[in-house]
């Protein structure tokens, strides 16, 4: 069992409070600077020549036009690059899947569409944009293989399991017989299409090279570590030769997980040429690389006339690229949300000639509780029981998979919070009975579930002279409130202002941490931090309790609190000593500390950790025209303790944006005759704009957990969870159509 560590000071005066963010000052003025904004001196820039072809080989590149433009330094293509250390291995980082990494520049073969060819370096950006445009290249193309369906009879079980991705579990009682004696049954394929994450920040890497030989890297990364790790990896350099830093991002929902290949180009042309290097990728190029895939997904329910899940069996098939074996946790939450003593879950990859797939958005799990929620909502109609009422019946407190109970799970609080703030009780649940004039109203709800995961993780905290803390680690702020969380807890910990203490995050010379992603930064960094302060505090209060005459002198430890800058007895604020009048007087000028956090192997003996959600949407649609609007969205969250009400709002709302996307917007084209996405550009490819977007409310359950000191589970990804089977379901209610492939979109709802 975790042990539950409290503040210093006893007193949560910032955590649990709605607080602003301390990066946003600098956001909103400009002076945050982001991968591509760093100078220096004789900085060079890159731009990268893209395939026109999908599969197959280069015959010949002819640069002599590019190169003679005034300006351009050099083209680097696979002809001419220099000799690399790494080569001859993978480049592998810290979340590669099993497979050799797609290596930029590396020899003539062509893997997938818009690969890199060529990297233009010229004096400033638009000559190096220009002289791209001369760069000719000839191509032996090849038959592209990319549509999913059409390769599913060559698919496969990934022999090598990802780390982190657990397989589907051994199958647990006879759900085919059991299915087939079911008195109600459901089987439905259920299909979502591929979507690029496209944040506003594009790819972007800055390769600066010192005077003493070493190389300074600012690149667009959600943990640092992974950067140094690839470039030292590829290039034969040692962690101390490189150091790589990205204090701000802008939007990275799981593709900035990975370094990309702008990175190794960047990198590449620096040692070349002996120059500082710039590339950023332009919106197009980053349709060239990694993606949520695509998959199609089979679903069986059966359960007798009350309602009880008497077989759950669970296909799921998408793609991976040529080169890795990407894999994602699908079906598996089908084991684990319900119970059910009849379960089969299965999960293949088909071979296709695109880039490798990537971690977006909670991976896996918005795939794969799509296709089991929305088939939940066929089994409710098909029992005639409420949606809700349907999902309690088949509530477990216990992991099937791993038959252990879980920490903590507020599901039911969910359901009756979100359904009272939604107006559930008033549903008509007919198909087609609501309508608001010439619309359509659907009501309808779906779970959540995500890993609460906590990962190894250190922090630096100094406290100087002067009552001023900093705080650091290697661990990326992607957008999620971690900055403004961290100096909450330190804060707290040692009684001090926020304003008095500083927060440094994405730089590899900082304490290690580990990548910005899969909701586990809170409760590792988070504890980290926590863990730091409270060595620094016990260093203070020694020294307090040494001083002559001290107030504190037969006083333990944990009988004082840290608060407003002091240190006093628990009770008796009367018996206190300032915390800088104790260091000046003592002569100390800092005190330092770096604090480790792990998870609880104890814990996770005895338990499982899981963030649980009720997600409640309304949607009106336009009869005649078919088209949908979301007009309503309640979610209700279960994540345990939430350190920053505000922070962790705004990180729901935009989850909840990105479901409404993936369920009526987003869908990345292929032409399969090019083996091309064909939407590559923020007009075509639709995400949800300001009108598309209505109410949105957001509901923290009370939640108490123990998987980690801080009790807290994570919130980045369970908002989007559940959102694109709530809106489904409503449409269904709205229409009577069941539309089961995502996006939902005008046409479909006609067709239907």
């Amino acid at each position: 069992m975790a042990t539950q560590i409290s503040p210093a000071s006893g007193r949560d005066t910032f955590v649990g409070r709605a607080m602003s963010r301390v990066d946003g000052p600098a956001k909103v003025t400009g002076l945050a600077k982001y991968a591509g904004e760093f100078a220096a001196p004789n900085l060079a820039h890159g731009y990268v020549v893209s395939s026109a072809i999908t599969k197959g080989r280069i015959t010949a590149i002819d640069a002599a036009a590019a190169e003679a433009v005034p300006g351009v330094f050099k083209v680097i293509t696979h002809e001419n690059r220099p000799s690399i250390a790494g080569e001859a291995e993978a480049y592998q980082d810290m979340v590669a899947p099993p497979g050799a990494p797609f290596r930029a520049l590396y020899d003539e073969t062509i893997a997938f569409s818009g690969q890199p060819v060529a990297l233009v370096v010229a004096e400033d950006f638009d000559t190096a944009r220009y002289a791209a445009s001369l760069v000719r290249v000839s191509y032996e193309a090849e038959t592209p293989h990319t549509d999913l369906e059409a390769q599913a009879g060559s698919s496969y079980d990934p022999p090598e399991k990802r780390d982190g991705i657990k397989p589907p579990p051994e199958p647990w009682g006879d759900a085919g017989s059991a299915f087939d004696g079911a008195a109600i049954k459901v089987s439905q394929q259920y299909r979502i299409a591929h979507e690029h994450h496209n944040p506003m920040e594009p790819h972007a890497s800055t390769v600066v090279v010192e005077d003493d030989g070493t190389y300074t890297v600012y690149d667009k990364i959600q943990g640092v570590a992974n950067s140094q790790l690839y470039l030292t990896n590829a290039f034969g350099l040692k962690p101390e030769q490189v150091r790589c830093l990205s204090p701000y991002m802008g939007g990275g929902f799981g593709c900035g997980l990975r370094p990309q290949y702008q990175l190794f180009l960047a990198m590449l042309a620096a040692q070349d040429l002996n120059r500082s290097v710039r590339v950023v990728l332009t919106r197009d190029q980053m349709w060239s690389f990694t993606y949520r895939p695509g998959a199609v997904q089979t679903v069986s329910l059966g359960a007798d006339t009350s309602g009880n899940l008497q077989a759950i069996r669970h296909d799921a098939l998408h793609g991976t690229s040529q080169y890795e074996d990407y894999q994602e946790n699908i079906v598996n939450w089908s084991g684990i949300l319900y119970g059910c003593d009849n379960v089969e879950l299965t999960y293949r990859l088909a071979k296709l000639d695109t880039a490798t797939p990537g971690d977006m958005r909670a991976p896996g799990a918005v795939t794969g509780v799509f296709a089991l929620e929305t088939a939940m909502d066929e089994l409710a109609y098909a029992t005639r029981i409420d949606p809700i009422q349907l999902r309690i019946a088949n509530y477990t407190d216990t992991d099937p998979v791993e038959e252990k109970p879980f920490g903590s799970k507020a599901l039911k609080a969910c359901f009756r919070q979100g359904a009272e703030r939604f107006g559930w009780s008033k549903r008509n649940p007919e198909p087609r009975s609501m309508r608001d004039g010439k619309e359509l109203v659907g009501w309808g709800m779906a779970c959540g579930i995500w890993e609460a995961l906590m990962m190894e993780s250190s922090a630096k905290v100094t406290l100087t002279a002067d009552g001023r803390l900093e705080v650091g680690n290697s661990t990326g702020d992607i957008g999620t409130g971690t900055y403004t969380i961290l100096t909450q807890i330190a804060a707290d910990a040692l009684g001090l202002p926020m304003e008095h203490v500083t927060t440094k995050l994405g730089d590899t010379d900082l304490a290690k941490a580990p990548v910005a992603g899969g909701s586990w930064t809170a409760a590792s960094s988070g504890t980290a931090v926590m863990k730091a302060c409270r060595d620094v505090a016990e260093q203070a209060f020694k020294l307090a309790r040494g001083l002559e005459g001290s107030p504190l002198a037969n006083v333990d430890f944990e009988r004082v609190v840290f608060s407003k800058g002091r240190i006093e007895v628990a009770g008796d604020p009367a018996k206190s000593v300032v915390l800088t009048d104790v260091m000046r007087q003592t002569g100390t000028e800092t005190l330092e500390a770096t604090g480790s956090a792990s998870p609880d192997k104890d814990f996770a003996k005895q338990y499982e950790a899981y963030t649980h959600s009720a997600v409640f949407a309304e949607v009106k649609i336009d009869e005649e025209l078919g088209i949908v609007r979301v007009t309503r969205v309640v979610s209700a969250i279960a994540a345990g303790k939430i350190l920053n009400t505000k922070t962790a709002r705004s990180q729901i709302l935009g989850a909840v944006v990105m479901g409404i996307g993936s369920a009526l917007h987003e869908e990345s084209m292929l032409d399969h005759r090019l083996g091309r996405f064909m939407n590559r550009n923020l007009g075509e490819y639709h995400v949800p704009a300001n009108a598309d977007i209505h109410d949105i409310d957001v509901i923290f359950v009370d939640e108490e957990d123990k998987a980690n000191p801080l009790g807290v589970k994570g919130v980045g990804e369970i908002g989007i969870v559940g959102t694109a089977a709530a809106i489904s379901n409503a449409v269904f209610h709205a229409t009577g159509k069941r539309i089961r492939d995502l996006p939902i979109t005008v046409d479909k709802i006609l067709a239907a």
